[in-house]
């Protein structure tokens, strides 16, 4: 009995800091702030718990993977004529 309550609490109590961080995240974006990496660390604590979380973490890797890629592209082309 006492696993059961303690993994809902767990669940609960990383639920409220992760979806806090993401707020705080999303304001950080329009605010001075890192807003990005508020954004990775909540999505980082919500992904220990939560399946869709994982999804939305990797999909964000791989995005800011691929926009890395791109401005590297365009630096170095942009550095070597």
């Amino acid at each position: 009995m006492w696993d059961v309550s303690y993994r809902v609490a767990k669940r609960i109590v990383v639920f409220v800091i992760g979806v806090t961080l993401l707020l705080v995240g999303v304001c950080l974006l329009v605010l001075p702030g890192p807003g990005l990496l508020v954004l990775f660390l909540g999505l980082t604590v919500l992904a220990g718990e939560f399946v869709w979380a994982r999804r939305w973490l990797d999909q964000l890797k791989h995005t800011t993977r691929k926009a890395g890629e791109r401005a590297r592209g365009w630096w170095w082309k942009r550095k070597n004529p």
